[in-house]
């Protein structure tokens, strides 16, 4: 796990450390402008994938089959998403791990919002088995906690790619404020009934 100021850090240094030009990553549409937008930094390619109303802004998960290549590195998954709400069922997540391991990509599981569900329970991809080491989870205190503006996130890496984050994190950020993360550390051992009201 690596701490970093705000959870986008975890975004931008995970597609550093893994796409080069010509890599491609396949994002939620619609979805966070910065996948598109930090893939196209790196030189890799956007491949979108719709979500759609008809599928409960799921995505559908032979679609996005088709549209994995050999160049596929990396796919985004956002559940709930921003903006649609959209939640991916454990079955959706086992059939794109099955897809993840078969072609060898990593999946960057934004979960900044998984916490704020009403009626579906969340599943992380990352708990499937063969899936830890080929995940990025991202996480943060922003939307749970109403922490927005504390910029505090953290990232659990697989252990291979963690040491290259690391550098990036200490050469860009330094590090993350200290009263932010007892901020955080206060959320997370205080009440949490405001968080399930």
């Amino acid at each position: 796990m690596i701490v970093v100021p705000g959870a986008k850090p975890v975004l931008f240094y995970t597609m550093l450390a893994l796409l080069e030009p010509g890599d491609e990553c396949i994002y939620p549409d619609p979805g966070f402008p910065t996948y598109e937008s930090v893939t196209r930094f790196t030189g890799a390619i956007p491949v979108p994938a719709r979500l759609r109303m008809a599928n409960d802004f799921r995505f559908d998960v032979d679609e996005l089959a088709s549209l994995v290549t050999p160049r596929t590195k990396l796919l985004i998954l956002n559940s709930p998403a921003n903006p649609t709400g959209g939640t991916l069922t454990l079955s959706d997540l086992e059939r794109i791990a099955e897809l993840a391991q078969r072609h060898d990509f990593y999946v960057l599981s934004d979960e900044i919002y998984s916490r704020l569900l009403y009626d579906d329970r969340h599943y992380s991809i990352a708990a499937l088995p063969g899936m830890g080491e080929r995940t990025i989870v991202l996480d943060g205190f922003s939307k749970t906690f109403s922490m927005t503006g504390w910029r505090l996130g953290y990232g659990i890496f697989p252990r291979a790619l963690a040491p290259h984050i690391e550098v990036l994190q200490i050469n860009a950020n330094s590090c993350a404020a200290a009263f932010t993360q007892w901020a955080a550390l206060a959320a997370l051992t205080g009440p949490q009934e405001p968080v399930e009201r």
